[in-house]
């Protein structure tokens, strides 16, 4: 699923004309430019019938989206979610958006704190 995701998010030229390929899991590497995407896995569980599992999986994706002022990571959020919301295929049933929130980074120096837009999307799926 992660590997989807990621597949996903960067053949959306949407996404793409903003982030390039800075789409990673866990961390974006230092001194690397913004805009970047940094996803992470909340959750991830897969279904089951009375005796057995049933094939399918429920996973939980964030998606950060970090940029150098609060209007290019809203743009480069309304990408994500525009290329991700509702999209099937490959072993995919459905990403639906769920919740979004904004923030900053913390830190001492207020010139070198990102601004961030997080997505959460819910994903079903098999393998």
């Amino acid at each position: 699923m992660e590997e989807l995701m990621r597949a996903a998010l960067l053949a959306s030229s949407g996404v793409s004309s903003l982030a390039g390929s800075r789409v990673n899991f866990g961390t974006h590497p230092q001194g690397q430019p913004l805009p970047a995407l940094v996803l992470n896995t909340i959750s991830d569980f897969e279904g089951y019938l009375i005796a057995a599992p049933d094939g399918m999986f429920n996973a939980r994706l964030q998606v950060d989206c970090y940029a150098d002022g609060y209007g290019p990571a809203k743009l480069l959020s309304r990408a994500v979610q525009t290329a991700l919301s509702g999209y099937s295929g490959n072993g995919i049933q459905g990403v639906f958006h769920v919740s979004s929130r904004d923030s900053r980074e913390g830190g001492s120096n207020e010139a070198d704190r990102p601004y961030r837009v997080s997505l959460d999307f819910t994903i079903t799926y098999s393998i």
